[in-house]
């Protein structure tokens, strides 16, 4: 209890003083007092100009991996597997193709394009499950059929990039993960649907649990198995759609932090998922900082940092199961 305690202690208060230097640093380098005081003074254009555009970008870098990392611990629940996540089997980036070919076509519906992204979340979702669904779930066979969606519809989004400008535009703003020009109105959008997905999986902590046991014994237990996996697989939609739509195409969170989680917290998912929130946020804002202050004016996008951690943790993740499949 008390090392559960304190690892949430100190991820949060990494979690602070990342987002204070991140405030701090940049084009724009102020210090923590003039910092403070410029919040309550309008005279003090520097620490405004950070204030409307640098905290929309870390607020919104937070909200992301909070809600990529969350989906993706669910997602491991539902799936039973813990190589699931919303960018290797594909939601996201079905999520991003459909938003992008509804606006392509009607630019009229930008602003709603987080709607889009859950339906194209959704109809990944349902394509991994049909796919790979024999009289059972493979975690072999899910993810090879996660991977081949994921190909598929990130493969069609590229071409995207071959039509017009507008496209282009849009194809790059969808799939980028460097959270320039983020502002408050996507601060706002991420917040109450993202926050709605994420309290939504708090509660969700005793369903996922009871989700590790064998299906019968959950049956046996009065859980309405294949409604309880729908309800969970749609929360995890919502979060990755979501901040796939504001935040863009990430790889890995959903990934790395349940994993770290259950080392640090167990499995416990009325623990994991509340870790996975703070750890999720912790990470992708360390990534986007590290990558627009390491070869600052260059920024490096977020994902790709993720890209570079997270392939080889993947590889050892697949070579630790199957040495616990062999012994």
């Amino acid at each position: 209890m008390l090392k559960n305690v304190a690892v949430f202690i100190t991820v949060t208060v990494l979690l602070v003083a990342v987002a204070v230097l991140s405030a701090m640093t940049g084009s724009i380098k102020v210090g923590f007092i003039e910092l403070i005081k410029g919040l309550f003074d309008p005279a003090n254009e520097q620490v405004q100009i950070i204030k409307d555009l640098r905290f929309p970008r870390i607020i919104v870098s937070m909200l992301t991996g909070a809600a990529l990392a969350v989906s993706g611990a669910l997602l491991q629940a539902v799936m039973k597997n813990p190589l699931a996540e919303p960018g290797i089997i594909g939601i996201s980036s079905g999520a991003g193709l459909v938003s992008l070919t509804v606006v392509t076509v009607f630019p009229m519906l930008y602003f709603w394009a987080p709607l889009f992204s859950v339906l194209g979340g959704a109809i990944a979702c349902y394509l991994v499950y049909q796919l790979s669904w024999r009289s059972g779930l493979s975690p072999l066979r899910l993810i090879l059929v996660g991977i081949a969606v994921n190909a598929t519809f990130t493969g069609i989004g590229q071409s995207f990039n071959y039509r017009g400008s507008y496209a282009v535009t849009s194809v790059n703003q969808a799939i980028s993960s460097i959270f320039t020009m983020k502002i408050w109105d996507d601060v706002y959008i991420l917040g109450l649907f993202g926050g709605i997905g994420l309290v939504l999986a708090l509660l969700l902590g005793s369903w996922c649990n009871m989700l590790s046991f064998r299906d019968e014994t959950a049956r046996n237990l009065g859980l309405r198995v294949m409604r309880v996996r729908l309800i969970i697989s749609a929360v995890a939609v919502l979060l990755a759609s979501v901040a796939t739509a504001i935040g863009g195409l990430i790889l890995f969170a959903g990934l790395l932090v349940p994993h770290i989680g259950r080392l640090l917290v167990g499995s416990n998912y009325k623990l994991l998922i509340p870790f996975s929130a703070l750890g999720g946020a912790l990470l992708i804002l360390t990534a986007d900082t590290l990558g627009r202050t390491l070869l600052a004016p260059t920024e490096i996008p977020a994902s790709i940092i993720m890209s570079v951690i997270g392939g080889p943790f993947l590889i050892l993740m697949i070579k630790r199961s199957e040495r616990l499949h062999k012994g």
